[in-house]
């Protein structure tokens, strides 16, 4: 049987706005709507997800909607690419369309080692293992490893099968399944007991190994500029494999040889070979060696071969890419796509915020996807075309320049003239009409709110790092690594998988205290306060969310007791107190004010913040840091999961409507932005020399000049004066946006510089 093929030059044309191969489909950006068409290699038996192939690759299509479809029906489905924990899924499966029986893909005989990213979602197989447990298979969904006598694999055992709770098969095994993930580990995932069978020795068997690591029939083994490479031809049946010749063919075929013209491997044996590369030439050099043999199924065996020339760089591409697009634009991420390059094997994508990018790769340097090259970042690097980034906020303008590139690791040759270009700019709040039928004027205002805003699908607590971790929180660093941010203390936590919460010593910190909800959830069964993601922050363990505990935050005016970082602990008068640092001390009290107005009335009670918690602390942080762009694009994301909105990140004036302490209607005389905005003036406009600002009776503590496109032009975060006076002369003319910053919150007004 046919190992299995996997290409390493990949041909990639313009995307369709309809069906897609699942190839292409796999390399667009996470958070894109797509459709595929495929075979589903599973039924029922595994839940309501289905594996899908085509021919090109497979994929995951998740939700109930797929719930009908049987193995080996041909489906067309329709959905959002969503990373569930490593294992790319159209999740959620908004629409299928069924036509039937198709031809049911058969499994891949592979070795541990092609259990990757290439073959995910595809049915695949593995010969001569052995299960490493003994006794039965739990019941419910459970792990096991399989071991080939060096190595193990995840075996996935799914409690909707009817394999559960029955006896692990000792002695050697074939087991067949859909090749999954789960975090860093690629798993197997039988679909019945009739995917794990006794192991029967074929009569014959071609395998070859490549300095020790299996190569595939078909695939590509990399080279490089080595002049001498190990080559092990295996046999794993019983029978003698009779090899009956070598032929080199391709471009570059007169560079490659190898001290093998015809043998004999011993039934379970091996020979060992020498292939060698001399080079005539620069560039990438290619070729196909063929080795006939009389495996039934796998003659000859062909692996194409990729180095490179006398001057250690690939080919360069003929030409970049064109036509960058973005069809995905949200407050939380952007998703761009491209018209492949000529003559290209791989991109790398460089963004940047607010200008257009200048910084271009250079010849022979590997880069990780969030590495500093020139003045801006990696945001991509691969063979796709199409990309997410990792850190997109609200109302931001993202400039990215996409360069093609050929060869491996140390030989990469870029084509670094006319790139393709682009620039996005990200959404802002997409209210529209939630709030509609919301009176703040009205006795109702806060039942009416707390209906409103109760109203939400529940994501599990256990699938934070799914949602809101992977899919939002997580920022790019140098070397290919991702960190997060605590949100009391600022630290910042590289986060690479495979994550463990308490190996990584961080845990998910609810802001509106657990112990503060009158319902007391357990974790088990979930209850949705327990849950809520608008009140789940990634925390430092040790060092910020146990010194919080459950005590009130509020400003420290006496001793303190403890600090780490940016968040402490001490006193505020004669009670002990804890004061995140200041760029989370709205979002802090924003959560808390959804908490106790989305589930006042739960379980029948009153849902008022503790008597120790200070209600005046809660607003003035409110109204003096205000939703910011990461705050904005944050709710917009968990809208997009939970279906439900934080009130008072969308209207800051709603606050002042809610007594907290008892969760009663309060009358306010007027919004707090109405009388910002009514008592700010800018003077003279327009200006040539000095500009003056005033809030009466309020002090300025910063202000931000920027341009029309969005450039900070000028800026302090440490004033404090009732009148704020700023010099000009160095603004060409032209129109200028001021903000600035009080205890009640930031107001803005254009101004002229003549």
């Amino acid at each position: 049987m046919t190992k299995g093929i996997l290409s390493f030059f990949a041909l990639f044309t313009v995307l369709s706005l309809k069906a897609q191969t699942i190839s292409q489909v796999r390399n667009l950006g996470i958070g894109q709507t797509v459709t595929v068409t495929g075979v589903a290699t599973n039924g029922s038996e595994l839940g309501n997800i289905r594996y899908i192939q085509d021919g090109t690759a497979g994929i995951a299509c998740y939700g109930s909607i797929v719930s009908s479809v049987q193995r080996g029906d041909s489906i067309t489905a329709t959905g959002v690419l969503f990373d569930f924990s490593g294992l790319l899924e159209l999740s959620p499966t908004s629409n299928v369309i069924n036509h039937g029986p198709g031809v049911l893909p058969l499994a891949q005989i592979i070795p541990f080692s092609s259990g990757n990213e290439s073959l995910e979602a595809q049915l695949v197989r593995f010969d001569n293992v052995t299960f490493v447990q003994t006794g039965n298979f739990a019941t419910g969904n459970s792990t096991v490893q399989v071991s080939n006598g060096t190595a193990t694999f995840d075996v996935r055992v799914n409690g909707s099968t009817n394999i559960d709770g029955t006896a692990i098969p000792t002695g050697p095994i074939s087991i067949v399944g859909e090749l999954g993930q789960f975090n860093a580990n690629y798993q197997i995932i039988p679909r019945n007991l009739l995917d794990i069978f006794p192991y029967v020795a074929p009569a014959r068997e071609i395998n070859v190994k490549v300095n020790g690591n299996t190569v595939l029939n078909n695939d590509t083994y990399i080279v490089g500029t080595t002049a001498a490479t190990s080559v092990t031809i295996e046999n794993t049946g019983v029978s003698s494999l009779t090899l009956s010749g070598v032929t080199f063919t391709g471009t570059n075929a007169s560079e490659f040889g190898i001290n093998l013209t015809t043998g004999t491997v011993a039934g379970l044996g091996s020979n060992n070979y020498s292939l060698t590369f001399t080079p005539t030439g620069t560039g990438t050099r290619t070729a196909t060696i063929s080795i006939a043999n009389n495996d039934s199924d796998e003659n000859p065996y062909i692996i194409n071969l990729y180095a490179i020339g006398t001057n250690n760089l690939a080919t360069e591409p003929t030409a970049n890419p064109t036509n960058l697009t973005f069809p995905l634009v949200k407050a939380y991420t952007v998703g761009g796509q491209y018209t492949a390059g000529t003559n290209a094997d791989n991109y790398i994508v460089l963004w940047k915020n607010g200008s257009a990018v200048t910084g271009m790769p250079t010849d022979g340097t590997s880069y990780k996807r969030g590495d500093v090259v020139g003045d801006a970042r990696v945001a991509y690097i691969g063979s796709g075309t199409g990309f997410t980034p990792r850190g997109i906020i609200a109302n931001q303008n993202y400039h990215f320049a996409v360069y093609a590139f050929n060869g491996p690791t140390g030989f990469e040759n870029y084509k670094t003239t006319t790139p393709a270009i682009g620039n996005v700019t990200s959404q802002g709040e997409q209210i529209g009409n939630y709030y509609a039928g919301i009176n703040s004027a009205s006795t109702s205002f806060l039942s009416d709110l707390s209906a409103l805003i109760n109203q939400h699908t529940v994501v599990s607590y256990f699938n934070y790092k799914t949602t809101v971790m992977n899919q939002f929180e997580i920022r790019d660093t140098t070397n290919g690594q991702s960190f997060v941010t605590c949100v009391y203390s600022g630290e910042r936590k590289v986060f690479n998988e495979p994550f463990d919460w308490t190996a990584q010593g961080y845990s998910r910190e609810h802001s509106y205290c657990h112990s503060w909800m009158p319902t007391f959830p357990a974790d088990n069964p979930e209850q949705p306060e327990y849950s809520d993601q608008h009140n789940l922050w990634p925390t430092n363990l040790q060092q910020a969310n146990t010194p919080r505990s459950n005590l009130p935050l509020m400003d420290i005016d006496g001793n303190v007791v403890f600090t780490y970082l940016e968040g402490s602990v001490g006193y505020s008068g004669n009670q002990l107190v804890y004061e995140p640092r200041a760029a989370q001390k709205g979002n802090a009290a924003r959560s808390i004010f959804y908490m106790a107005t989305a589930y006042n009335g739960q379980g029948g009670n009153n849902w008022q913040i503790p008597a120790n918690q200070s209600q005046d602390s809660l607003k003035t942080w409110h109204f003096a840091d205000l939703p910011d762009n990461y705050e904005i694009a944050r709710n917009e994301f968990i809208f997009s999961k939970q279906a439900n909105r934080n009130p008072y990140v969308d209207s800051v004036n709603f606050a002042c409507h809610v007594n907290f302490a008892n969760m009663s209607y309060l009358v306010c005389d007027a919004g707090i932005e109405e009388k910002l905005v009514a008592n700010f003036s800018v003077f003279p406009v327009p200006t040539s020399g000095k500009l003056f600002a005033q809030v009466n009776g309020l002090e300025i503590v910063e202000y931000t000049i920027t341009d029309m496109q969005g450039r900070v032009i000028k800026s302090s975060s440490n004033v404090q004066v009732p009148v704020l006076e700023l010099g000009t002369t160095e603004l060409k003319s032209g129109m200028y946006l001021l903000q600035v910053g009080t205890a009640f919150g930031q107001v803005q007004r254009e101004f002229i510089v003549e």
